[in-house]
């Protein structure tokens, strides 16, 4: 099955208002998602970007009231910016790819559902996803069947390591922030180029 590789962070508004549209687009043109959850920590710096929390005032404003105005257009319930928004990323970034994981290897689970309701647990509910016992509700609630074991998954090396390796692949790739969805080698930055990212899905579908 074709793909589509999707870089973002577990902490981005904008990947949570484009999230359930990307699940909707991959089922109806019959691709895969690839989940690679990125640290913009990681991938800004080389190609002279600043972080959210760096950016200047006014930057930072704007950009909040625009996820606002972009999720209303969209219908996606959304906070300005929840108490919860800056925080550690490994927990919720290692449990997607541990869940990746668990799918390849032919466990129950739905790991787009899991990367939408961390997302969604943060920029709609304000909960912290940095909490194992929330991370355990949502994996439960994505269908796995052993939250625990998974959360402990998501913290070893070899989950953190492919982490760390989706920044560098997304830096080579020429990924400039999240979210970006790359269809058949072609690159798209941002939510509101879903409706490129849907044109290209079906010209390639003939």
């Amino acid at each position: 099955m074709k793909t589509i590789d999707y870089y973002y962070s577990t902490r981005s508004n904008f990947t949570y208002i484009g999230a359930a549209r990307l699940n909707a687009l991959a089922e109806t043109y019959g691709r895969t998602i690839v989940h690679r959850p990125i640290l913009l920590s990681k991938t800004m710096p080389p190609i002279g970007g600043m972080q959210f929390g760096e950016r200047p005032t006014m930057l930072r404003h704007y950009a909040m009231v625009d996820a606002l105005r972009c999720a209303a257009f969209h219908g996606v319930e959304i906070q300005r910016e929840p108490i919860h928004h800056m925080g550690p990323v490994e927990l919720p970034s290692g449990i997607v790819i541990a869940g990746q994981r668990a799918v390849r290897r032919g466990e129950a689970g739905d790991v787009d559902r899991l990367s939408l309701l961390v997302l969604e647990a943060l920029w709609r509910f304000d909960r912290d996803i940095a909490d194992e016992d929330v991370v355990a509700d949502l994996v439960a609630q994505a269908g796995y069947g052993d939250p625990r074991a998974l959360i402990e998954e998501a913290m070893t090396a070899s989950v953190q390591a492919e982490l760390e390796r989706n920044c560098g692949e997304a830096v080579i790739r020429g990924v400039i922030g999240a979210p970006t969805y790359f269809v058949d080698d072609e690159n798209f930055y941002g939510q509101d180029r879903l409706d490129y990212v849907e044109r290209a899905l079906a010209k390639a579908a003939g």
